[in-house]
């Protein structure tokens, strides 16, 4: 890993945003430290300021969409809409943990004492119709997407004290407590134009608005369910911005969209779409040798990143009363048999995930807690579960698919939370059958197989889990309001946690509607990580405070961790090409199709 971009490794002076190199307006802001690029940087590191203009990228989602709207709640959005159709005051650098530089502002200011922060905009700022992006623009967007829009913005807005005007062209927010996250928060939000919106209901719009955009593209056209195309604005304000030099400079981004990834694989292999990502390693291995990869017209890239794993598995909803207790969640991890699931879906050869954090320093050690991370994790003894303070492992089976330890282990934990077997079924006390659903999305075919395996196992302990695969309309629904006992999860993580692990696994967000916390987390010892990693002036307890977060959140039995990759594989054709300078997050979000280009061979 490349210790230059962690900079709450090392003692950084400066570690907070409210010290007083920031009480004056700075052309950018980080959450540690400063930021690496200077005021006069002509291009982010990995973006190609020569690349040309034109072409096109056809990328594949598996699924439908029914809005156009990625800032309600309601309705399923192609995902990267939100990322390529606004603009946001600052924007982030992918080469450094969290650090923001101006967009649509051009200078920010944050007080010594962290309690407010201020943005001044550009005046050539404007949006896709020509109008210019105004203070009150601002202003209504921050007001409309913290009381209307989707949960996600929410717990930060809860934060707000006040925003108002300040002077000509800046907007102040005024917080309500010390966190030094929320000026970077605040700089990332959506900037919309208000009067697009005036006599629309802004919580339940669908397609009935195409966005009027601030940021390089504008939507024009689509086809409900089965495609997008965004189109570059060659009139967008601010191509000519350092930060936005060498981006976003391919004409046309259509999304096409599958009923499952079988269909989205023979449309790229027929070159229907001309790039698609891979996230199966023996598929990676054994499928992309068609005609096209052999005579050079398909080119196969492997990117890699310096970022966390992330948690991706199987969540369960510890409301229903089914998860409720942490010995049959563990019962459940003990019956997956991993290491057989790995074999028969990628060949072996996919590591598996052991932490919310792992892959990186902020992973929990194994073993027993020590050290600051003991310290932190000590006034919540009596509440922890086991695991917590003397250490937490996923079980390791010898590959057989009769996984006899896992399923003897799986029996143990059932019989002890009060259930037992009878006339070959797994029942409860009062002599229910033990049972539950499996929630997966339609078009899934890797969940699926899976799930079938996973289901033979439980098979053996006397229980049949209900498969229930629905449409993405359906399963968005469903688990917008948590109805459902277990489903396919996936949560990415950052470099540099903060907020938004309130989404994850905040209190706030274990009841509201729509929110990233599935599982239902809500616990103390959460809340007290997180405010002291939002607080802390010491990057050594920030990193204790993540890693004892790590702990807790695996000691849970929230999910049945499945694996991770540590490149991301994208096949694509020749002629799309992107920058030999990786950042360190490789291929997250800004990269394609941002800081990729289409450049034709003669």
């Amino acid at each position: 890993m490349r210790m230059d971009c962690l900079g709450y490794i090392v003692a950084l002076a400066g570690f907070c945003l409210g010290g007083a190199a920031l009480a004056t307006p700075r052309h950018g802001i980080a959450m540690y430290g400063a930021p690496a690029l200077p005021a006069d940087f002509a291009h982010l590191p990995y973006a190609n300021p020569d690349a040309p203009t034109g072409g096109r990228i056809v990328t594949g989602e598996v699924g439908s969409f029914d809005s156009l709207n990625p800032h309600s709640r309601l309705g399923t959005v192609p995902w990267q809409l939100r990322f390529l159709a606004y603009e946001s005051l600052m924007g982030r650098s992918y080469d450094e943990p969290f650090t923001l530089y101006g967009l649509l502002a051009e200078s920010v200011e944050v007080a010594p004492d962290g309690q407010w922060v201020e943005f001044h905009l550009r005046p050539e700022a404007r949006f896709s119709d020509g109008s210019p992006v105004t203070v009150a623009d601002v202003i209504w967007s921050f007001e409309t997407l913290g009381t209307l829009g989707h949960p996600r913005y929410l717990t930060a807005w809860g934060r707000v004290a006040g925003i108002e005007p300040a002077g000509e062209r800046g907007v102040r927010i005024t917080f309500t407590v010390a966190d030094r996250e929320l000026a970077l928060i605040m700089g990332l939000r959506p900037i919309l134009k208000a009067a697009q919106w005036q006599g629309i209901e802004f919580a339940t719009s669908g397609l009935d608005v195409v966005p009027i955009a601030s940021a390089p593209y504008v939507v024009t056209d689509f086809e409900a369910g089965r495609y997008v195309l965004l189109t570059r604005n060659p009139e967008y304000w601010g191509a000519a911005l350092p930060f936005r030099r060498g981006t976003h400079v391919i004409d046309e981004v259509r999304m096409e969209f599958f009923g499952d990834a079988t269909a989205m694989f023979e449309a790229f292999s027929a070159g229907l779409i001309n790039t698609i990502r891979e996230t199966s390693a023996r598929n990676w291995d054994e499928k992309y040798d068609f005609p096209r990869v052999q005579n050079g017209d398909v080119v196969l890239s492997e990117i890699p990143h310096e970022r966390p794993t992330g948690m991706t598995g199987f969540v369960m909803n510890t409301r229903q009363p089914v998860f409720a207790d942490w010995r049959v969640r563990e019962a459940m991890i003990q019956a997956f048999n991993f290491a057989f699931i790995n074999q028969t879906v990628n060949g072996g050869r996919a590591p598996r995930i052991t932490s919310y954090f792992g892959n990186s320093v902020l992973g929990m050690s194994p073993g027993p807690a020590e050290g600051a991370v003991a310290a932190l994790l000590a006034p919540f003894a009596d509440a922890l579960l086991p695991g917590a303070l003397e250490g937490y492992s996923l079980p390791v089976s010898d590959g057989s698919e009769a996984n006899r330890t896992g399923i003897r282990e799986a029996l143990r934990l059932m019989a002890a939370a009060g259930y037992t077997i009878k006339e070959g079924r797994m029942v409860g006390a009062d002599g229910a059958p033990f049972t539950f659903e499996i929630l997966l999305r339609q078009g899934s075919a890797e969940n699926q197989a899976i799930i079938n395996i996973y289901a033979e196992a439980l098979s053996r302990m006397g229980i049949a889990p209900r498969i229930s695969t629905v449409d993405s309309a359906q399963y968005r629904e469903r688990t917008d309001t948590f109805d459902f006992d277990m489903t396919f999860y996936r949560r990415g993580v950052s470099l540099s946690p903060g907020n938004e692990q309130r989404l994850y696994w905040g209190c706030d967000m274990a009841e509201t509607q729509g929110s990233r916390n599935l599982m239902g987390a809500c616990t103390p010892v959460i809340e007290a990580m997180i405010d002291t990693m939002l607080t802390t002036d010491s990057p050594d307890t920030y990193q204790a405070a993540v890693r004892g977060m790590d702990r807790v959140l695996m000691s849970g039995r929230y999910v049945i961790p499945i694996w991770h990759a540590p490149v991301s594989r994208i096949a694509h054709v020749q002629e799309l090409r992107y920058p030999d300078h990786l950042p360190i997050y490789g291929d997250f979000i800004g990269f394609q199709p941002d800081v990729w280009w289409f450049e034709a061979t003669e």
